[in-house]
């Protein structure tokens, strides 16, 4: 696989700091040529972030930004793309591996890197298969641990872990032997689209393009990017390093993320981990579904995905909870609810996910979440969801008495 012309950047996160080494040590033994450039935000409390580039070898240049608005993050932001623009201009980098600090979430830095004018090929979230649970389920704030990225950062360990790992279409998956396959299943479930790629496999991702028996030598030929190809002949990328140099295409993978037409785990069920997909077409009671959050919250490692509520027709609402914690927020309008004029304002992905599950009478309006968790109990969690709804009687109201409902969510939705 040819390396693309100028300057390919691939972006490789995760909070699991050994998986995600290992994955950027075996992406600079698989592309000669390659660089890292990273920015370490531990070193924020002395008023500094730390950048160093390093290639197989070892470090080939170090040097601080300061803070900007005394947050760590920002300082990420502004330093990322110039310093990716002097390897691209000084050339002989083939490769720009940005490997980033713990807790920062690869989302914002590959549209930092794209808005900057420079190429992402490819963005890699690393994972040790045996940690996904437990960090699932660690509700602490980021801070409590030494790893927020700014003064004012209220994350937790488990919604960043979450946005980290289902962002990213490759997860570099580290040879655990702590994992077993509960673990491995959890992993595949949460993320069911990603392209998995253990760190540890050596082998050619095409065997069509063999190295060539040891000490045979081939002519430098071109490689169709502008790069010569050394001798002896050219050895053929391991299935990570392809992997890198895919291609990302920035707007579709935010578009997965928007709970309008998030690309939402399907029904499962192995190996002790469930996946429960519930999508119903009657709204929920305010009152019945607030006093249900925290059991509903608990009942899953991870859930997610959009819902409705029967005062509240208009406003599509993002379910996301993971760790013990739910995060409620608006995201705007069902199309629906939307004037025909304004359908032209929509993204095309957008208008499209509505179209294939438009309801004659609701139009896009529903309830659509999906919870995945070892020893998920999905008879329970289906009664507890379906006592939140509308009774029959509530329903035939219509939207009218719908509206004179308690607004329960209404503090919770101004925090």
């Amino acid at each position: 696989m040819a390396v693309p012309p100028g300057l390919p950047v691939v972006i490789v996160g995760g909070l699991h700091a050994d998986a995600r080494r290992a994955a950027v040590a075996r992406l600079l033994a698989d592309v000669p040529g390659s660089v890292v450039l990273h920015h370490d935000l531990a070193t924020a409390a002395a008023g500094t972030v730390v950048r160093t580039i390093r290639d197989a070898s070892g470090i080939l240049d170090a040097g601080e930004a300061p803070l900007v608005n005394d947050c760590a993050c920002c300082a990420l932001r502004e330093d990322l793309v110039p310093e990716l623009e002097r390897l691209r201009d000084t050339g002989g980098t083939r490769l720009a591996v940005v490997e980033l600090w713990d807790s920062v979430e690869p989302k914002a830095m590959a549209e930092v890197v794209t808005a900057g004018g420079l190429t992402v090929t490819g963005v890699i979230t690393a994972v040790d298969p045996a940690l996904v649970l437990p960090y699932l389920g660690n509700g602490d704030d980021l801070a409590d641990g030494g790893l927020a990225a700014a003064a004012t950062d209220q994350r937790t360990v488990a919604d960043t872990f979450a946005r980290q790992l289902e962002y990213a279409p490759v997860l570099a998956v580290a040879d655990s032997p702590e994992a077993d396959d509960e673990d491995r299943e959890l992993l595949a479930q949460l993320h069911p689209t990603a392209r998995q790629v253990r760190i540890g496999q050596d082998l050619p991702a095409d065997p069509a393009e063999p190295s060539g028996p040891a000490g045979s030598t081939a002519p430098a030929q071109p490689s169709g990017d502008g790069l010569t190809v050394p001798t002896p002949r050219r050895r053929a990328l391991s299935q990570l390093a392809q992997a890198a140099l895919a291609g990302f295409d920035v707007e579709a993978a935010a578009a997965a993320q928007h709970p309008a037409c998030a690309l939402l785990p399907a029904e499962a069920d192995a190996h002790g981990v469930s996946t429960l997909v519930w999508s119903v077409r009657r709204p929920f009671h305010p009152e019945r579904l607030y006093a249900a959050l925290e059991d509903l919250t608990c009942a899953a490692a991870r859930s997610r995905g959009r819902f409705w509520l029967a005062d509240k027709p208009d406003t599509l609402f993002h379910w996301d909870a993971a760790g013990g914690a739910l995060c409620v927020e608006s995201t705007g309008p069902w199309l629906a609810s939307l004037p025909d004029a304004a359908w032209d304002m929509v993204p095309p992905v957008r208008r499209a996910a509505a179209a294939l599950d438009w309801h004659p009478e609701h139009g896009d309006r529903c309830q659509h979440l999906v919870f995945t968790s070892p020893g998920l109990d999905r008879d329970g969690l289906e009664r507890l969801l379906e006592s939140c709804l509308l009774t029959d009687a509530e329903y035939a109201a219509g939207p009218d008495a719908w509206q004179r409902l308690p607004h329960a969510f209404d503090t919770l939705l101004e925090v």
